[in-house]
Formats: structure tokens, C-alpha cells, sequence
């Protein structure tokens, strides 16, 4: 079965809420401390780096719509090659301050596919 722009956007945005739920009333202190806690987020934003990936090949116009798409490829790369030398910091600046404007290009674009 062939992957579609759908399928993508979906995978996305159900990693982008999988990672608000983990985090929900959890600190950068919890997040540091917990290794399941942070597997669990880098692993999401791991699917969303590579769901993005695969967007761009399939269908470049609509990768290009989400904001920072190149870093967001860029972020999944280091979590999987650079796993050696990741700054927890910068993984929790994701998930604080860069998700919710990734969720809401997400859920915008699936909202205009219907």
C-alpha cells in the first residue's frame, strides 16, 4: 500500500499529541531524570522528522507549508545519529516552544485535505 499526504500529516500529528500528552504538568527536571520519558518524546519526534522526510518526496508543496519543515528533518537526523551528543535541552525546547506551531500547520493542512 502506497503512503499518502494523509497518511503523513496523520502520523505527524499523532506524534505531536503522543508528546503533549507525555508531557503534560512534566518539567525539563522530569524530563531529564525519566529515560522512558525521554525515549518515548525523541522517539516521536524521530516519526515526525522521517513522516516529514517521506512528505517531501511524495508531495514537496505541502512539506514546504509546514513552518521550518528542513529544521524538523534536520532535529530527527541528529535524535538518530547524534544521539552521542544530544542536548536534552534542545529536545525539550522542542517539545515546549516549536510542537504547537508544528500541531497547528499539521492539523491545518489535514483540515484542508478533509
Amino acid at each position: 500500500m502506497s503512503r499518502s499526504t494523509a497518511m503523513y500529516l496523520y502520523d505527524m500529528l499523532q506524534s505531536a499529541r503522543g508528546i503533549r500528552r507525555f508531557s503534560e504538568e512534566r518539567t525539563y527536571d522530569d524530563y531529564v531524570s525519566d529515560l522512558m520519558f525521554r525515549s518515548a518524546v525523541e522517539r516521536q519526534f524521530e516519526i515526525i522528522g522521517e513522516a516529514l522526510n517521506q512528505l517531501g518526496k511524495l508531495d514537496p508543496a505541502t512539506q514546504a507549508r509546514v513552518r521550518n519543515f528542513r529544521n524538523i528533518i534536520g532535529f530527527r537526523n541528529i535524535l538518530i545519529h547524534g544521539y552521542a551528543e544530544l542536548d536534552d535541552s534542545l529536545v525539550w525546547n522542542a517539545v515546549t516552544d516549536k510542537l504547537p506551531e508544528l500541531e497547528e500547520d499539521v492539523s491545518k493542512l489535514l483540515d484542508e485535505l478533509g
